[in-house]
């Protein structure tokens, strides 16, 4: 096949009929024409063509297309528009996005469920507003991205010289005319297709798609013709049809029937694809959690061949008729030829504004420095000596001036350092240019006039300072600022030695600046070498499009010229933007022989060039291609080569060059009449590039990279390929690696940085023996490639650009080529797509960033990403970590407009990138997680118990103090029944006031002395029997607002023999969601009347109730407000203290009412328990902010007072919403010495009197009083928040040591509770890693992965605790996580009901150990924790054990075998962005779900996504599955402060979030 080269006989179209097609192709790809249109005008040109193109040659039907040998190199003559039927609009043939469309057309439809998203996020404006418009398509470097490589060849013999491997590999030359490797057929299928189903068998297979038709989408196209074969759902808004009629249910049976729930199922069935083969070894990470470890492939490619040898570049002939120096140059063509042009430059019309002569420069020069050295003084000494650095501030319109200022300081001997126009105070990267500035002593900038005047200002009218810039003085070097040196006035100027030159900036990948230094040698060495390569002539024209303050823009523009007195054409950027055929314009009216350009240029002038007919561009010798080191260049040159070609452009003028800031020029493609070879061309499998290895594609054809050479090395240097990692040793010939150049023409160094420096400038490259292959240090290019046939240089990619994923590497350009192969400039706004690495759990991860067009819609967006991932994962083989768009033109630009890289991902990593839209696959990208673990016995019944040491630990039980050791000569004591107490107080000391309700103006609202309290229940008692009816065991709804008429209510139910139950009132204006649950605690109860006030009677009998709940199924409903005066006939008295007291209803964390029943006998046992601990008696004061429906809560606010005759400050939670310093105010108005809270009391303290405290010392609060603070809590201490509550209020006199926690549950609500007496709580720091696998590690403290837990306060009188292990029941060791089982007199004695899960609890009050005290019956409290005895010493002398509480067993979460806590993964998500709340997690079908609070602007929520899936990952080993984003104050909590989270997980289900994002990762 390649010895015939497919003669193809069909006739060729005429020359304009090619050129209208390759408009419409262009129009196309830029949306201008509809596929429609494209289509119909397409016909009608080849109308009279078409019967000429039915007769393919055989040799290119795709059947027979399978890739052979594919080595050719190019013609000796062009042969003009040969293979035309072949493919008639060839500069757009771009086989990398017919592989790309091809791979797509591999995928079914994979549903993926699309991220919702409220309405008012969608309204993402293009901020045209606030940034310069958009200057270029990609980064700097990327500008040629656009058109992804195309492939085109001419099939000729083989080359045979050749290592066998390049055989496979290189291809013929680039810019030849010739065959499209892809035939297509104008049916639209493949010639010998039987039936639709194989036609696409054979297009999947082959890749060869037909791209006469549109490119094929696979969301319509290609998916019909499967439909015989396997029939799929439709997909709408991401919900799957198939879900309608399944009703998911919730844990808790509350039916689902939402688009969230099928959403995550679409997200399991998607999840349940098999992901990467799973990686083999495991490497320890500090302790048991076995990170995997990416082992090598054993089928993955190795490099075979022979080591390389150092490549030679030609001798660097000097003629000796050759100026010595630059300077010398400048200086003869300034006496000799004045009045040559050196410059001109353009305004944006395309005008020329100014043309400077070799006279003019060197004088203006001469003045400049005679300025710089003699005019400018700073106390009476010059302010600059020789080798001092001047910035340089020019804008890329004015070359004239920049060019004065460089060679005036040339000539005045100080280094120039071109910079870019700071345009604003925070450009991106601005600050390291400053950090730049003030590491190389800059203390003054060279600009002009109008310059000047456009840099932002200070008030005081001077130039800004920027950010991280060190204090600069500005100089304006327009001719009138300057004075005229004397005649006979000369400079030393010294500008041979090894002294610096210039100074050029270079942005590394992390984003920081570094100034590369070049030496007065190496800049005339670059000089000469470019000059021989290039073959410049003295007085040639050279129109330049590049930056002339930098890279081959200065080389070739500013120095380079000079020496061989060329006249330089510059171009603005600005000019280019407006007319961007321009330079080609410039070629034609100045004849010019050479040309600077980058791809984008030339691919902008071909979008432009219609209707252009009087180009010429034949006097161009050489086009110079400033990024042809990009492998994606290919596609743009070939384009503009085929346009071109038939207004003279010769193809072998086109000549793609490679550079580096470091090593300047590393090669040059020269034409053949400078001796150079022809161009060649390599289509590499980019599954061997990622390798490292070269490779020809043979599976596909799909993945492949197709590079053009970049010539041969410069004169005078050497060259050799080293290894990217580890020590330079030298390459072999079928490896990438980075090149080095050994020349006298490269940097010297990166100023100021001695340790790069010598790793890059002064690399030593070794053979595999060790050996040095020179005794001349090398120069790291940061350009990966090798080196073909010819010696010729092929570059595939930039060490910046590299991503190493797993062992693979791959490059960011080949990664932005393929996404924008999907859907060229259909969606990507501009071509701007960044790509970078972040490191997340010890690998890099791909992020992918792109600017949406503004007309983008939701569906458009999602769709787009979710192909992108396809096409990456299919041509790359490596998953995206996060594919973000952003709106049209947010992204940050590098001073030419493209993207900052750098810039973005820092954005992306703090949170402030703001994308629009955000797609996470950590699922499929995450492959090194540890082994979801295996669960290990632990002490079974087996183990030996030998006294009271279990597995040779001294067994984790503690009690507090003996009741029978504590007598005490209170009277109350010989009461059983509270109802007996209070009797007795009111008989003996009937004025003694028990309770002082508050409101929240701070005024006592009403006071209960004994007798009062005694009276309003006796009237309670009666009005029971005789309205209500009751008999005694009753069971009495109790629906009061907090306050004294609820304690009365209480027992008035205990004097007539009822069971009282507190229930929470529903709120007005929430009655949809809290008035069914009061409904349901007095139904489940079986309460036979309600108990309430006038206004909430009326308020559960209104219309509004009747819409949430039944009301007509109300018990009696008894109004106490206006009851007669009645005494009971005589009060009840129970039959024994084991009879029920009361009922204590309350929703778990975990969604479940449970209602406990609690004795006479365990009510006055708690009662006496507290009064002990807390030493209360009738002439203290305590204040109360706490709930009093249930728990601890109930207990302080109802019966302690009674009991212990105290008189107690009640303060309504609720009353600190309109006044946030109430409960504080009251603690210091009554000096209370003990005061209770809870953690949301705490919280609003703490947020809403930060800034206060100064104002409420004025008012005179003083919390000195206070002996304890305790937070009333059936959860874990929250260290943190307590910290700072006793950091805040220390000002106002709170003793340090005051605060602490209690801890209680459902089955005792008093466990622990710090009381006056005994020692401080302590603190220990546990790992958490090892929490998950139930075990405790003591850790110091600041040790990674720490976790502060601290002490819930001492273990009350009469109480023992013992630590049982979950499963087995046995008793554990001391400081071992297990199970908190509690034994205690003031235990409840069962549940009344536990709604919905009544089999499962059936033990919790009568557990028994498994073996050791085998008598003893405990209750189970269901939270985890630890006891560890402590060297401090309780009341009793004993040592202290303390009792660590770590979480609630119910809430913990079980992924991959290991148990998480909600509050760590919680705690971690707060601190990843300072824009969250609150944040609640929760797993829904082992998906983990992150509900996090935004605090902050909706538009910002979308970077939150990110962070969370990140921070999850890196410190809990979890891949979040999906993130809800919402307002604050959506997740609910109790009213203790927990978090509800399971009502929140229905809620989520259910749809009733109103989420203004939810993330589904994949």
């Amino acid at each position: 096949m390649a010895d015939r080269g497919c003669p193809l006989e069909a006739a060729p179209l005429p020359a304009e009929v090619l050129e209208s097609l390759a408009e419409l192709e262009l129009e196309l790809s830029e949306g201008d024409i509809t596929q429609k249109g494209y289509e119909k005008k397409r016909a009608k040109l080849l109308a009279r063509y078409i019967p000429l193109i039915q007769g393919v040659d055989p040799c290119l039907q795709t059947e027979n297309r399978i890739p052979g040998p594919l080595l050719t190199a190019a013609p000796s003559k062009p042969q003009k528009s040969r293979a035309t039927n072949s493919r008639d609009e060839r500069f757009r043939s771009d086989v990398h996005t017919e592989a790309v469309q091809a791979a797509l057309a591999k995928y079914k439809e994979r549903k993926v469920p699309m991220p919702s998203k409220r309405r008012s996020v969608l309204v993402h404006s293009s901020v045209e507003t606030c940034t310069p418009p958009d200057t270029s398509s990609a980064s700097e470097d990327e500008g040629s991205l656009r058109r992804p490589g195309r492939l085109t060849s001419t099939l000729l013999q083989s080359h045979s010289s050749i290592e066998p491997w390049l055989d496979r590999v290189i291809q013929g030359s680039s810019t030849s005319s010739s065959a499209s490797s892809t035939s297509s057929h104008p049916g639209g299928r493949p010639a010998a297709a039987p039936s639709a189903t194989t036609a696409l068998a054979g297009l999947t297979a082959h890749a060869h798609i037909d791209l006469h038709s549109a490119p094929p989408d696979v969301t319509t196209g290609l998916v019909e013709h499967a439909h015989c074969e396997r029939p799929q759902v439709a997909c709408v808004r991401g919900i799957p049809r198939g879900h309608g009629r399944n009703v998911l249910e919730t844990a808790d049976g509350v039916p689902v029937n939402s688009r969230v729930s099928s959403k995550i199922q679409q997200l399991l069935n998607t999840l349940k694809r098999p992901k990467r083969p799973p990686l083999k070894e495991f490497f320890v990470d500090d302790f048991e959690e076995l990170l995997e470890v990416q082992q090598p492939d054993p089928n993955q490619p190795k490099p075979e061949g022979d080591q390389m040898a150092v490549l030679k570049g030609e001798p660097l002939s000097v003629g000796t008729s050759g100026p010595p120096s630059l300077l010398a140059a400048l200086q003869l063509w300034a006496t000799t030829q004045p009045k040559a042009p050196c410059l001109t430059a353009l305004d944006t019309a395309g005008k020329a504004t100014c043309t400077l002569t070799y006279g003019k420069l060197w004088s203006r020069s001469l003045k400049l420095a005679y300025t710089l050295l003699n005019k400018l003084t700073s106390k009476n000494e010059p302010l600059l000596k020789p080798g001092d650095r001047v910035a340089l501030v020019f804008p890329n319109s004015d070359p004239v001036m920049f060019m004065v200022a460089f060679y005036g300081c040339l000539l005045a001997e100080l280094v120039p350092v071109p910079i870019e126009v700071p345009l604003t105070r925070k450009d991106a990267g601005s600050q390291q240019v400053g950090f730049l500035l003030g590491s190389c002593g800059v203390t003054l900038a060279l600009t002009t006039d109008a310059c000047q005047k456009g840099l932002p200002k200070a008030p005081t009218g001077e130039v800004a300072t920027f950010k991280g810039w060190p204090p600069l003085s500005w100089l304006v070097i327009d001719g009138k600022h300057l004075t005229k040196p004397p005649k006979d006035w000369y400079p030393l100027a010294q500008d041979t030695g090894s002294g610096t030159a210039y100074i050029e900036y270079k942005t590394s990948k992390e984003g920081s600046t570094v100034g590369v230094t070049v030496s007065h040698s190496s800049l005339l060495a670059q000089c000469q070498a470019l000059t021989q390569a290039c073959g410049y002539m003295e007085a040639e024209t050279l129109t330049n499009v590049l930056d002339f303050k930098r890279d081959a823009g200065l080389w070739h523009g500013v120095l380079t010229s000079v020496m061989n007195r060329m006249h330089v054409i510059s171009i603005p950027y600005a000019l280019m933007k407006v007319n961007p055929l321009s330079w080609i314009q410039k070629v034609c009216s100045y004849k010019a022989r050479a040309a600077l350009v980058k791809s984008r240029d030339m691919h902008w002038s071909l979008l432009a060039q219609r209707g252009q007919r009087d180009v010429c561009l034949s006097s161009l010798r050489m086009l110079i291609v400033a990024d042809g080191a990009n492998p994606w260049s290919i596609s743009s040159c070939d384009a503009f080569l085929n346009v071109f070609q038939s207004r003279g452009l010769r193809p072998e003028v086109i000549c793609p060059c490679a550079s580096s800031p470091e090593a300047l020029t590393v090669a040059i493609r020269r034409p053949p009449d400078l001796g150079g070879p022809p161009p060649r061309k390599a289509v590499l499998s980019m599954n061997g590039l990622s390798y490292g290895v070269i490779r020809v594609d043979t599976e596909e054809k799909l993945s492949v990279l197709t590079v053009q050479d970049v010539g041969q090395v410069m004169p005078g240097a050497s060259a050799c390929v080293v290894k990217v990692d580890g020590a330079p040793y030298l390459c072999k010939t079928d490896e990438i690696g980075e090149i080095c150049v050994n020349s006298v023409a490269t940097g010297t160094a990166y100023y100021g940085l001695l340790g790069i420096t010598k790793n890059v400038f002064e690399t030593v490259p070794v053979t595999a023996d060790g050996v040095p292959v020179s005794d001349r240090p090398f120069t790291r290019t940061g350009l990966l490639g090798f080196i073909g046939p010819d010696n010729l240089v092929f570059v595939v990619g930039k060490l910046d650009g590299l991503m190493v994923v797993g062992v693979r590497r791959h490059n960011a350009d080949d990664i932005v080529a393929t996404a924008l192969a999907v859907e060229p400039m259909k969606f990507v706004y501009r071509g701007r797509i960044a790509v970078f690495s972040v490191t997340v759990l010890h690998d890099e991860r791909i992020v992918l960033v792109a600017e949406q067009r503004p007309d983008a819609s939701e569906e458009d967006s999602f769709q787009w990403m979710s192909r992108v991932l396809q096409a990456i994962d299919s041509i790359h083989q490596v998953g995206v970590y996060c594919l973000a768009l952003v709106p049209a033109n947010t992204l940050p630009k590098a001073p030419l407009g493209g993207i900052h890289i750098s810039e973005t991902k820092q954005r992306f990593l703090e949170g402030t990138l703001h994308p629009c839209n955000v797609l996470m696959c950590p699922h499929t990208c995450v492959t090194n997680l540890p082994k979801p673990r295996q669960k290990q016995p632990e002490v079974g019944p087996a183990s030996m118990i030998v006294g009271n040491l279990v597995a040779g630990k001294r067994i984790a039980q503690a009690s507090g103090r003996e009741l029978a050791h504590l007598e005490d000569s209170d009277q109350a004591r010989k009461f059983l029944f509270l109802a007996d107490v209070l009797q007795w107080r009111a008989h003996t000391t009937p004025d003694h006031p028990l309770f002082l309700l508050l409101n929240a103006k701070g005024t006592v609202t009403s006071t209960a002395t004994c007798i009062q309290l005694h009276k309003r229940a006796e009237r309670v008692a009666a009005a029971l029997m005789e309205k209500g009816r009751l008999d005694a065991g009753d069971h009495v709804a109790l629906v009061y607002p907090p306050g004294v008429d609820l304690i009365a209510a209480f027992y008035g139910c205990l004097y007539c023999g009822c069971v009282p139950v507190t229930v929470r009132p529903p709120h007005p204006q929430n009655l949809g969601t809290t008035l069914p649950t009061v409904k349901m605690i007095v139904e489940v109860s079986k309460s036979a009347c309600v108990l309430s006030t006038q206004a909430i009677t009326r308020l559960l009998k209104s219309k509004e109730a009747a819409a949430a709940v039944d009301v007509r199924t109300w018990p009696t409903i008894l109004d106490t407000d206006d009851i007669p005066k009645k005494k009971v006939a005589s009060i009840f008295r129970p039959p024994s203290p084991d009879v029920l007291a009361y009922l204590d209803f309350s929703v778990s964390t975990t969604g479940i009412l449970a209602g406990v029943k609690m004795s006479h006998a365990a009510t006055s046992a708690l009662c006496r328990s507290i009064k002990l601990q807390c030493e209360l008696y009738p002439s203290r004061q305590i204040a109360i902010c706490l709930d009093p429906y249930c728990g601890l809560g109930f207990a302080l606010w109802c019966l302690c007072s009674v009991y212990s005759g105290h008189q107690s400050v009640l303060v309504p939670p609720l009353e600190l919403e309109s006044n946030v310093s109430l409960w504080l105010s009251a603690v210091s108005q009554y000096k209370a010495r003990v005061t209770f809270c809870s953690y949301s009391v705490m919280e609003m303290c703490t947020k809403g009197l930060g800034a206060q405290t100064g104002a409420l010392r004025m008012k005179g609060v003083n919390l000195s009083c206070v002996r304890t603070c305790m937070v009333v809590a059936e959860e874990r201490p929250r260290i943190s928040l307590t910290q700072s509550f006793s950091k805040l209020f220390k000002d106002l006199g709170l003793p340090a040591r005051a605060v602490s926690t209690t801890f209680g549950c459902r089955v005792n609500v008093a466990i622990c509770l710090q009381g006056t007496a005994g020692p401080d709580p302590t603190t220990v720091y546990v790992d958490m890693r090892a929490l998950r696998h139930d075990r405790v590690r003591l850790v110091e403290r600041g040790s990674p992965h720490s976790l502060p837990l601290m002490e819930s306060g001492k273990i009350l009188p009469g109480v023992k605790v013992i630590i049982a292990h979950t499963e087995t029941k046995g008793p554990l060791g001391d400081s071992h996580l297990g199970e908190i089982w509690v034994s205690s007199p003031h235990n409840a004695t069962g549940y009344y009901t536990v709604y919905g899960e009544e089999t499962l609890h059936a033990d919790h009050f009568s557990a028994r150990l498994s073996f050791g005290d085998t008598q003893t019956i405990w209750a189970r409290t269901g939270y985890l924790g630890f006891l560890r005895r402590t060297e401090l010493t309780d009341a009793s002398g004993e040592r202290h054990d303390a009792l660590y509480v770590v979480g609630s067993l119910d809430e913990t979460l079980e992924l991959r075998g290991m148990r998480y806590h909600p509050i760590d993964i919680e705690t971690s998500v707060i601190r990843a962005h300072r824009s969250i709340a609150e944040c609640a997690v929760f797993t829904w079908t082992n998906l983990l779900v992150v509900v996090v609070e935004l605090d902050g602007l909706e538009q910002d929520a979308l970077d939150l996504v990110a962070l969370v899936t990140n921070v999850v990952l890196e410190e809990h080993y979890l891949v979040v599955g999906v993130v809800v984003i919402v307002d604050p104050g959506v997740i609910p909590i109790n009213s203790r402060g927990e978090k509800q989270r399971m009502h929140l997980r229905d809620g989520f289900l259910a749809d009733q979030l109103d989420p203004i994002y939810v993330a589904y990762n994949m």
